[in-house]
């Protein structure tokens, strides 16, 4: 972590704001710019919160952003139907390729995951799932950033029914595997997944932003094939 940003953190939470404004206010603009910078690079890769990729990408998605880990994550008015909200969930995925280091150099075991338009419920249930179908007005936002850097945002009708099939099936499987519990109230399938096959062929599929034919390849190697071939096909020159 840069030094500056450490002293400016630690003044944030043991000292007052007035301490923290004269400490920024002797800094010169190239410091000022490096803390922010830094401070960035931290927040939107970290791995213990999605919350500013969340935000990212809801609000570029033309969403109101909702803080909070209950509900939705953003809405927006229908355009063409007056008092008519829409509603979106967002699936954010970053990718550190410092972990694709560590594979090559034989500190990791395991070959990193890469980007497949993926995402996952985290404690799904039946009714969470049959509340989400009913939710007519509720689209999915799938996007996914490499080391923080933004390649894609696809967004589609949850009902998609090749969507809804998968989750599902998943549910469908849990269930049988708890039949002859003595109880199963309370219990959940702890993560329901997806990835772009699970929704590539929605009629509806719009594609909100994407690197350029001339950025994607280099980010091929942090891609899955099928994927890639699928955003590539997508890609504008420009």
């Amino acid at each position: 972590m840069n030094q500056e940003l450490a002293n400016v953190i630690k003044i944030y939470s043991t000292g007052s704001h007035q301490e923290l404004s004269n400490y920024l206010l002797g800094k010169s603009k190239d410091t000022l710019i490096g803390i922010l910078v830094d401070l960035l690079t931290m927040y939107i890769n970290d791995k213990n919160s999605s919350t500013i990729r969340e935000f990212i990408t809801v609000t570029l998605s033309g969403y109101q952003h909702k803080l909070g880990k209950v509900g939705y994550n953003g809405f927006r008015q229908d355009t063409f139907v007056p008092g008519k909200t829409i509603k979106c969930e967002a699936k954010p995925k970053n990718i550190d390729t410092e972990e694709f280091e560590k594979y090559s150099r034989g500190e990791r075991k395991t070959s990193p995951s890469k980007l497949n338009g993926g995402g996952n419920f985290t404690d799904y249930t039946p009714n969470r799932l049959e509340k989400d179908i009913k939710e007519k007005d509720l689209n999915m936002l799938v996007s996914g950033f490499i080391d923080g850097k933004l390649i894609y945002i696809i967004e589609f009708p949850f009902n998609c029914p090749d969507f809804v099939k998968n989750l599902k099936m998943q549910i469908e499987r849990w269930q049988a595997k708890l039949k002859g519990s003595k109880s199963i109230k309370g219990q959940f399938l702890r993560s329901a997944t997806f990835d772009y096959r699970n929704f590539i062929n929605c009629k509806e599929l719009k594609i909100v932003f994407l690197l350029s034919k001339k950025e994607l390849p280099k980010y091929r190697k942090y891609i899955a094939n099928g994927f890639y071939e699928f955003l590539l096909k997508n890609a504008k020159n420009e």
